[in-house]
């Protein structure tokens, strides 16, 4: 695990796709805060979520830890909300 937060640090754009989806344990969370704390204000990162930004308080374990998680990633951020029915769903249609 450790070797793949490293990797990551290195790329100019990083597209977590599916962030959040399953739960994080605390070694998780550790390594996430590493990785963000490393890309903070140096790198892009883009996030894609089925969970709006204000679940992702609770989703990182409501703690001290999910507090600098979400500073490092909210400081300097966007948020786009798509609202409607599922692209997969209308790419289905079109084949």
């Amino acid at each position: 695990m450790i070797f793949i937060f490293k990797n990551l640090q290195k790329y100019d754009l990083l597209i977590l796709d599916e962030f959040l989806l399953s739960p994080t344990n605390e070694s998780e969370r550790a390594y996430f805060l590493e990785l963000m704390e490393s890309r903070c204000n140096k790198k892009s990162t883009i996030f894609c979520s089925q969970w709006t930004p204000e679940g992702w308080h609770q989703r990182l374990g409501d703690g001290p830890i999910a507090d600098a998680i979400l500073d490092r990633i909210i400081n300097n951020s966007y948020t786009i909300v798509l609202h409607g029915k599922s692209m997969r769903e209308e790419y289905s249609r079109i084949k």
